[in-house]
């Protein structure tokens, strides 16, 4: 008789949580490909990831829009309808840490920033901005969890998701929660983006 995996606890984060989630995401993006692209020394990049997602967590507006899985294991960030965009003021808000974490390379994000928005979905949805899960509990359900339990919510208010990826590994795991490549895009050379769609699944 097959043993059941007890359900993997899936919870809004607070403001409480902003060093939590900035220090699993920059665990689990060390090895993207956009990121790797804009930090490429190896030595330097966990550092870098870090003061990254600590500022990418600052510009969120809602912090129970990010979710964590497992107590920190996981995390996904996600953005309503209508505010997938970094705005300007926001940017503006964080323009010191942006600067003392890229330096030189503020430009080259900034472009690819806008590269990447001037090839997302107008059509209103939920945007996966970012979902990572620890390296070290990968394959135990954590990512999965965190990024189901949102796609929960909108199938039943009958809301898409849109999400971005430039991990060609990512796109088996993101079909198999019902998304699907809408289009792909080159950055640079050697770093490819993929657009993914998801409709909601009718509920009874």
């Amino acid at each position: 008789m097959a043993v059941q995996r007890a359900a993997i606890p899936v919870r809004p984060a607070t403001s409480a949580d902003s060093r939590l989630v900035a220090a699993t995401l920059a665990r689990a993006f060390i090895d993207d490909p956009a990121l790797a692209y804009l930090f490429p020394d190896v030595l330097t990049r966990p550092a870098k990831l870090l003061k990254f997602f600590s500022t990418a967590v600052r510009i969120e507006a809602r912090p129970a829009d990010t979710l964590i899985a497992g107590d920190g294991a996981a995390m996904t960030i996600w953005r309503p309808p209508g505010a997938w965009r970094t705005s300007p003021l926001a940017m503006l808000g964080v323009l010191v840490p942006l600067v003392t974490t890229f330096g030189t390379a503020l430009p080259r994000a900034l472009r690819l920033q806008a590269l990447i928005e001037s090839h997302h979905p107008a059509t209103p949805h939920w945007y996966l901005a970012f979902a990572g899960c620890d390296p070290t509990l990968h394959g135990r359900g954590f990512g999965g969890a965190a990024i189901r339990s949102k796609l929960r919510d909108c199938d039943h208010a009958g809301i898409p998701t849109a999400l971005e990826t430039a991990t060609a590994a990512n796109l088996a795991i993101y079909a198999a929660l019902g998304f699907a490549v809408k289009g792909e895009f080159d950055a640079a050379p050697g770093l490819r983006f993929w657009s993914m769609w998801r409709e909601p699944v009718p509920t009874r």
